[in-house]
């Protein structure tokens, strides 16, 4: 049996700028650093004695969260573009009003399906759940038993429909 440990980045400048998170590269807080810290004080405690391996997506938030993390259990972190967040195109580095604004749904970016895209440049659902699931797929059939994913609020929410033996079709009547 597989015992998978996620951990959603912590706090960011985005999360306090009011701008889109996305593929952009913001860093962690203060407040984000030490959320990270803490999780990896408490992990450390809890799984001092088995051996994990740890999978990040490569944006900065989730690399600084995962390496805070990581110091606290002597792993090194594997990063991947695989469990980035959703790429939401030309609003990268925009705020969330200029989104709101600017989307071709006005207020949720992806309510118009999972083949839209709701910004020139954007990855549709379909594109990111084929992502990830490429990546679940791989990692769920390695050698591995002890997983730790670092990755963002979005990804994870669908990496966790996958993990359900959900479909991408009824991703949309459930909310992680």
């Amino acid at each position: 049996m597989k015992t998978i440990i996620t951990i959603q980045h912590t706090q960011s400048v985005q999360h306090t700028n009011g701008m889109i998170g996305s593929w952009t590269d913001w860093d962690l807080t203060e407040l984000g650093f030490a959320q990270a810290r803490r999780i990896g004080e408490k992990l450390a405690q809890e799984i001092k004695n088995e051996q994990f391996i740890m999978y990040s997506s490569d944006l900065l938030r989730t690399r600084r969260t995962a390496e805070s993390v990581a110091d606290f259990l002597r792993i090194t972190p594997k990063f991947t573009q695989s469990l980035r967040e959703f790429n939401f195109g030309e609003a990268c580095g925009k705020s969330k009003q200029w989104a709101k604004e600017n989307g071709k749904t006005k207020t949720d970016p992806y309510c118009g399906g999972i083949e839209e895209k709701p910004f020139n440049g954007a990855e549709t659902l379909h594109e990111v759940w084929n992502r990830l699931t490429a990546f679940y797929t791989q990692f769920i059939q390695s050698a591995n038993n002890n997983i730790i994913l670092v990755s963002h609020g979005g990804t994870l929410g669908m990496f966790y429909a996958l993990w359900l033996g959900i479909d991408i079709e009824n991703f949309f009547k459930y909310e992680f």
